[in-house]
């Protein structure tokens, strides 16, 4: 990793039941980088040049993935719920003496970056928010199409010990599959091969399937309830908030982002980038083009 991260440092702190891991590099205000699923801190390489000569970068691996640690789950699934990994966050942030800090967030990382937003206001400066919608949004927008692209929040849901069985037997053939599938071009050819190698590395640890399944069956059910009721209560996001996503990712099959995100965001502004899921690989420098302007001016300004 320090190939793709240069000048980077590894840092560990013990929090909330679980060994967080993290990489930090750059300078200027602070910015927390959440991956996504199936992946780790890994995949923000691409950005990483450009955003580290204005901020500092830490890239953290969320618990259940890449080299944070597994805790254990409990029959609400508390322990992997968006709300737990926004406090490890806080965490992470807060021993590196970072009290406030702009945080983007792709895929589950993104789901973890707007809970942050929510539950702990005063902490975040400004919110990055790549290619999704909320949770609870993305369940009430399924239907049959959305549901056979994103079979996978309903797969890894199920009780252990169905998905960790079936998604064990070749955990890299699942993450090859998985990340290509997601893609504009249908192939891995956006993904760098050291970053593709941590992938499958990190994935191929049963614990680690464990974990992402984990994740998955709090997406269903604790997340998407603290959502709803977020909706019900008229709650939103109170810093300057940026969506972007891939003209042919997740959010844009689900229903028309910046709307849905307008509903949720005190002050939002967005745009589709011309890629599939990922797009801060797929399409790096109109993901960079779009994220710059928008945490130059706010994130460096009020932090």
């Amino acid at each position: 990793m320090s190939d793709l991260f240069s000048g980077s440092s590894e840092r560990r702190i013990e929090a909330n039941g679980a060994s967080l891991f993290a990489r930090v590099g750059g300078k200027g205000p602070p910015l927390l980088l959440l991956h996504g699923f199936p992946q780790t801190h890994a995949m923000w390489h691409t950005l990483y040049p450009a955003l580290s000569d204005r901020f500092t970068c830490v890239m953290m691996d969320l618990r259940g993935y890449g080299r944070s640690s597994c805790p254990p789950n409990d029959a609400g699934n508390e322990a992997y719920s968006k709300r737990v990994m926004a406090k490890d966050a806080v965490a992470l942030m807060a021993s590196l003496r970072f009290e406030r800090f702009a945080v983007a967030g792709h895929d589950r990382g993104g789901r973890v970056a707007y809970r942050l937003a929510l539950d702990h206001p005063e902490r975040v400066t400004a919110l990055a928010v790549l290619d999704i919608v909320p949770t609870a949004v993305m369940w009430r927008a399924m239907d049959v199409p959305l549901a056979m692209n994103a079979y996978h929040w309903f797969m890894l849901a199920q009780p252990e010990p169905l998905p960790e069985m079936l998604v064990g037997g070749d955990p890299q053939g699942f993450v090859d599959y998985t990340i290509s599938s997601w893609t504009r071009t249908k192939d891995l050819s956006a993904f760098h091969p050291e970053a593709l190698a941590d992938y499958r590395t990190c994935f191929a640890e049963a614990g680690h399937v464990h974990g992402a399944c984990n994740d998955y069956r709090a997406g269903a059910t604790i997340d998407r309830a603290i959502d709803e009721a977020d909706m019900a209560a008229g709650r939103r996001i109170a810093c300057p908030t940026l969506a972007l996503w891939g003209d042919e990712g997740f959010p844009a099959q689900a229903a028309t982002p910046l709307d849905v995100w307008r509903n949720w965001c005190v002050a939002v502004e967005g745009k589709g980038i011309e890629a599939g899921h990922f797009i801060a690989e797929e399409n790096p420098r109109a993901t960079i083009e779009a994220m710059l302007p928008f945490l130059e001016k706010h994130a460096a300004a009020t932090s």
